[in-house]
């Protein structure tokens, strides 16, 4: 069997993880990177300013409900995604 065609036993086994990543990396380019990086830098900006904005408009809606989830959380929260995304765009320019 020279064909040169992988056996059954072969087609059954999954590749090794690391030739898959090895495979699949590709560089990106520099303006890529920085426009990335700038796209979640941006909108990690614009959540914070925009969520805690809405946050103090509704504030004394927020206190009267008596939600589970009160002032505290919620800005914990919009500022824990406005983080996440910055995080993401520095990730984005070093890797």
């Amino acid at each position: 069997m020279g064909s040169g065609l992988p056996s059954i036993g072969e087609l059954q086994r999954p590749e090794r993880l690391h030739d898959v990543l090895a495979q699949d990396k590709v560089d990106d380019c520099t303006p890529c990177r920085v426009t990335g990086a700038a796209a979640f830098m941006g909108l990690g900006a614009y959540s914070y300013y925009t969520g805690h904005s809405q946050l103090k408009m509704q504030e004394s809606k927020i206190l009267a409900s008596k939600s589970a989830f009160g002032l505290r959380a919620r800005r914990s929260g919009v500022t824990g995604i406005a983080l996440t995304l910055g995080l993401m765009g520095l990730y984005r320019l070093v890797n």
